[in-house]
Parts: structure tokens; sequence; C-alpha cells
């Protein structure tokens, strides 16, 4: 029997084409799902047994993620299979917007808290820190993960979302995506700060989406080497920006078929999740 398989970060929603990097407007989410029905045939084709799903992102125009709130909403109170976060902007610009999304953040099927800093403001801007404060403890008082998008340089780099582990990390549970974010961030949570972060309390988790190859395997030797983390990495896709196939394989080969890949396909996301 195929072992189950929970996807810890997909998003819903299709976003409007947009000029990119200067050139034209373009439609890259090309796997997107613009529906629940959509969605939820795509996991019985995928065999993913349950998911986190969150707003589609990426448009610097905020109301779209925040658009698709209720979308993801929607997926999660139509199916148990589900469960969804909710997008918030770090920037206080989206004060009232955050408003609107967070007195959705006690709604059944809510699980986590949404941020990124690809469209604006960043952990260290003085700007963001009341919304940021609002984010994070909110997900404190309803026991609602964080989730955070990590990327290499600027403010989503780990030097930078790192910052809001130190800040927040001993109260909030808090889930950083993308292992990192490329060489340099594999390089620093792998390294040490993931472990030392664990050792220390602080409530945080990561995925491997996006990865680069030699990132996993690397991964689970230094769990095995330090003796913690392995209830702190979950699978994820990112579709429609990653990809199932893909990501499956990679994680698999470095987990194994043992109580690791129990771990990271399933329990670890059941444990936080619900």
């Amino acid at each position: 029997m195929a072992r189950p398989v929970l996807d810890a970060h997909r998003h819903i929603g299709v976003l409007p084409a947009y000029p990119f990097y200067g050139g034209p407007a373009i439609s890259a989410d090309v796997t997107a799902k613009a529906t629940v029905a959509e969605l939820l045939a795509t996991l019985d084709d995928e065999g993913v047994e349950r998911a986190l799903v969150l707003p589609n992102y990426g448009v610097p125009d905020p109301d779209v993620a925040f658009a698709l709130n209720h979308l993801a909403l929607e997926a999660a109170q139509d199916d148990d299979r589900v469960r969804c976060g909710l997008w918030l902007s770090p920037k206080q610009s989206d004060a009232a917007r955050n408003d609107a999304a967070l007195a959705l953040a006690g709604e059944e099927g809510v699980a986590a808290l949404k941020t990124s800093f690809l469209l604006g403001g960043s952990p260290t801007d003085p700007d963001c820190a009341e919304q940021l404060d609002r984010i994070f403890t909110t997900a404190a008082e309803r026991d609602l993960v964080v989730h955070v998008h990590t990327s290499p340089g600027g403010a989503s780099d780990v030097d930078q979302v790192g910052t809001l582990v130190e800040r927040y990390g001993d109260a909030t549970k808090i889930h950083l995506v993308h292992l990192g974010g490329g060489m340099s961030g594999h390089m620093k949570l792998i390294g040490h700060r993931l472990f030392d972060w664990i050792e220390a309390g602080k409530r945080v988790y990561t995925d491997a989406s996006w990865s680069i190859g030699f990132a996993a395997g690397w991964l689970v030797q230094e769990i095995e080497r330090r003796g913690v983390g392995h209830d702190r990495v979950l699978f994820a896709t990112d579709t429609p920006w990653g990809d199932f196939a893909g990501e499956h394989a990679r994680l698999a080969a470095a987990a194994g078929d043992g109580a690791l890949a129990q771990a990271f396909f399933h329990d670890n996301f059941s444990a936080l999740y619900g």
C-alpha cells in the first residue's frame, strides 16, 4: 500500500496576467486551480490525503491575494481533508485588509496565517512592525501557524526572516517554507540555524519545496547527526509554483522508507495542522 501523503503547502486561485520583470503580461501559474472542485480533484489524482491550502499570490496588487482568502476558506469548510491559511500583509498600508482577514481567523478550518515579503515590506522595517506583531500574536493566541516565505537575498532571506523566529518563536509556531530558499538559505538553515533554534526551544518548522538537489539529503544527515529536527520537516508541493511529482521524488529519495519518511509525509503535518 502506498504511504499516505499530506501536503503542507499548496495554493488555490488563478492570478491575473502581469508584466513581470519588464516583459509582456504573462500567466505563469499554469496549473493553478480556480475552484474548490478543481483543487479537490487534483488531490484525488495525486493521492494527497490532506492538504494545507493558501491563497495564490505574487501579483503586486494587494486585493488579489486578499480576495482569495474566501476561496481558501471555502475549500477548508467544504472538505475535511483541507485546512487553510489566510493571506496577510506585513505592510501598514494593508492594515484595513488585514482587519478583514483576521476577522476570519476563528472560522472552522483555519490552521495558519500566511505572510510574505515578496510584495513589499521587510521583517526589520519599522513600517511593518505593527502588522507583523498582529500576525504573530494572533497566531499564538489562536494556536495557528505563521507560514512565511523564504528565498535568497532581500527581505525574504533567512537573515531577515530569522529575526521573526528570534522575536516570536517562543510562543508562535512558525513554518519557514522552501528550506530557507536557495543555496545560501539552505546553508544557513541546515548548516546550523534550524537546529540551533529547535534546541533553543523555538517552535520552528520547514518544508523542502523548491530545494536544490543536495539539500534534502544533507538535511536528513544533519537530523541524524544532531538528533533533533525529525518532527520539524514537512512535505510540501507549493503547487502551482512547484509540482507534486518532483517534490515528492526529491524528499522521498532523501528520507527513505522508514520512520523519517512517515514523519515527513504524514505525522508532522498531523501534529502541526491537525
